[in-house]
């Protein structure tokens, strides 16, 4: 079972004074989907679901919705759409990244926002909007499935 103060926290960082300084406490279940969060990386409500039941059987969907739904709320998690299905959740405290989304094999790289400064700089200044990056995805070809493509022809 991981850590509720994993090495890729903060150190001196847990869930559950994160939790208890925002009036909340740590329960099993609570506990139980921030640790598959940040076992299984991008995660669907599902892909949580079925990691949590490893060690506890009686959870259902519904608590885990509930649940990302208040870790979302209390910023512990933060979520991306990376297809047509349901979002995937990461934890908040991983430093913001761009998705980039493999059509082919359905890997997910994360890229720092910086790299598309020049971009959110330019939506700023000719529409003046503010972009929330954090929930990009970009969707294409990843170096692998893009080399075992055949070369188009010129």
């Amino acid at each position: 079972m991981v850590s509720p103060e994993s090495p890729d926290r903060a150190p001196g960082t847990d869930w559950k004074s994160d939790l208890r300084q925002r009036g909340y406490r740590l329960t099993p279940q609570r506990q139980l989907v921030l640790e598959a969060v940040d076992a299984l990386g991008h995660a669907t409500p599902d892909d949580i679901l079925a990691h949590v039941r490893k060690t506890a059987s009686g959870v259902n969907i519904s608590t885990v919705y509930r649940t990302l739904e208040l870790l979302e709320e209390l910023k512990l998690v933060s979520h991306a759409h990376l297809g047509h299905g349901a979002p995937t959740y990461h934890l908040a405290d991983r430093h913001h990244h761009i998705h980039l989304v493999c059509r082919e094999c359905a890997g997910v790289i994360e890229a720092d926002v910086g790299i598309a400064a020049e971009f959110t700089e330019k939506l700023r200044g000719a529409f003046g909007f503010d972009t929330d990056m954090k929930h990009f995805a970009i969707f294409g070809l990843c170096r692998a499935c893009a080399a075992e493509r055949p070369a188009e022809p010129a």
